[in-house]
């Protein structure tokens, strides 16, 4: 199991099972709400559970697509897409040790001119 939760702490959450390695997304989606890009980690979403949520809001970015953050601090915590059954866990939000591995990069295409790669991870210019 594993625990987290948001800057100010009105959002925590603890995860069982299997975390996946998390992967770093360069979408300006995830640019526009974590000021940078964006690491997320999935679960099972059954596999989330909601210690703490009295100042979790959800946003509809996309017709498909929802992120979880805290009303309070601004914490970017979740994102999942409606139909599906994950949900992605900004890995910042992890109490250490998390014990992952950054596993690569998605959406390089639409990266910020700002910073390089410089990694030997994969990257895929889309999803």
């Amino acid at each position: 199991m594993r625990a987290g939760g948001c800057l100010c702490g009105g959002v925590r959450f603890e995860t069982k099972g299997k975390l996946n390695p998390p992967i770093a997304c360069h979408c300006s989606q995830c640019a526009r709400t974590s000021g940078n890009f964006a690491v997320m980690s999935s679960c099972h979403s059954e596999d989330l559970t909601l210690t703490s949520a009295e100042t979790l809001a959800w946003f509809q970015s996309s017709e498909n697509v929802q992120r979880g953050f805290c009303q309070r601090c601004g914490g970017n915590i979740f994102w999942k897409m409606q139909s599906g059954s994950e949900t992605y866990v900004a890995a910042g939000t992890l109490d250490q040790p998390t014990g992952l591995k950054l596993a690569g990069h998605i959406f390089v295409g639409s990266k910020s001119d700002f910073y390089e790669l410089t990694d030997d991870l994969p990257q895929k210019q889309e999803w």
